[in-house]
């Protein structure tokens, strides 16, 4: 969840580094990279933004995340995402849930009910537990609870273990998604809980990646082994990055890596997340989505429609709450 305070350029891949950590060639990525058939997505895209976290550090048991000395210890609620974003045509959002506390999955659906904007809700319960059942029965009751967030260390150290794989399929039973979160090492984890659990639906978190830790040569086959796997999807949800203490602008610095990453699970299976307000560590929410929608504006609008709407409703079965109304182009933001 938390990101480093200072980023430079040297966490970002270079173009070469992807490709050859991906298996794919030089020459091919390319020929991606040139879309000739494509047209601008000019027209209004309604955004659903699948990574943002809901929380009030005023409650009177305040918030087990961020901790006090953080920036980002003040309110973050559904107003102030709404004022932040209706103007780049966000309608929705599915909220990710930090907190360990269980108490904290009910304050999310409590909330969704009075602010239609929340479309989803991923949860946070601990697999493996006696209770585990029970909790998931109470909260899946509520069609705004979509599924579970699960960091890849605690896969890592569960898988094998009876109870825990048995609430991997309680989740995939009751139709929910399942998030993960923890970089390149945990790729080949989640081939393991596909293998466990088909009928799951899984996301990964926050591609491209900051760092490709561990064996980047490893990492990379492991994410073109997942991408094959048709039940996983690739939430893009870490892309902007600093040099020299400045917003990273120019597209060409992401195209390559993007290029990649949609040529591997695009246009079905790739999603757009802000991860709003850790977010904005490294940049304002109108940066990120500027940065993100620059580089759909060269794809096809079906595509970029896809990415920015419909392929989370796939992954995470949410259904609409309110209207869309147009306000501005999605895919051709000029916010600075």
């Amino acid at each position: 969840m938390m990101k480093k305070d200072k980023m430079d350029s040297r966490s970002y891949m270079s173009r070469r580094q992807f490709l050859q950590y991906t298996g794919v060639s030089l020459a091919a990525a390319s020929v991606f990279a040139r879309p000739e058939s494509a047209i601008a997505a000019s027209a209004t895209v309604p955004i659903i933004d699948t990574h943002t976290h809901f929380y009030d550090p005023t409650r009177p048991q305040g918030v087990p995340w961020p901790p006090r000395t953080d920036p980002l210890y003040k309110p973050h609620l559904p107003g102030h995402f709404r004022s932040l974003t209706e103007k780049h045509s966000v309608v929705g959002t599915v909220v990710v849930e930090a907190s360990g506390w269980i108490q904290d999955n009910q304050w999310i659906l409590d909330l969704a009910k009075e602010n239609p904007v929340i479309v989803g809700f991923i949860g946070n319960l601990e697999l493996g537990k006696p209770e585990f059942a029970g909790h998931l029965e109470r909260f899946s009751a509520n069609p705004i609870f979509r599924g579970l967030r699960l960091n890849g260390r605690i896969v890592a150290r569960n898988l094998g273990q009876r109870a825990f794989e048995d609430d991997l399929r309680r989740l995939a039973d009751r139709q929910l998604t399942l998030d993960l979160v923890g970089g390149a090492r945990m790729l080949p984890d989640v081939e393991r809980v596909a293998e466990l659990a088909p009928g799951l639906r899984i996301v990964i978190d926050h591609l491209p990646f900051g760092n490709w830790d561990g064996d980047v040569t490893e990492a990379g086959r492991a994410l073109t082994r997942v991408a094959r796997l048709p039940n996983v999807y690739a939430k893009i949800s870490d892309v902007v990055r600093r040099a020299d203490g400045l917003i990273v602008e120019e597209p060409e610095f992401y195209r390559p890596v993007l290029n990649i990453l949609w040529e591997l699970f695009g246009p079905d299976r790739a999603m757009f997340g802000s991860n709003w307000p850790v977010c904005e560590r490294v940049a304002p929410y109108a940066r990120v989505i500027k940065i993100v929608a620059e580089y759909f504006s060269t794809k096809k609008q079906l595509e970029a429609e896809k990415f920015f709407n419909t392929n989370s409703q796939a992954a995470y079965q949410w259904k609409p709450r309110i209207p869309f109304e147009p306000s501005s182009p999605a895919c051709a933001e000029r916010s600075n």
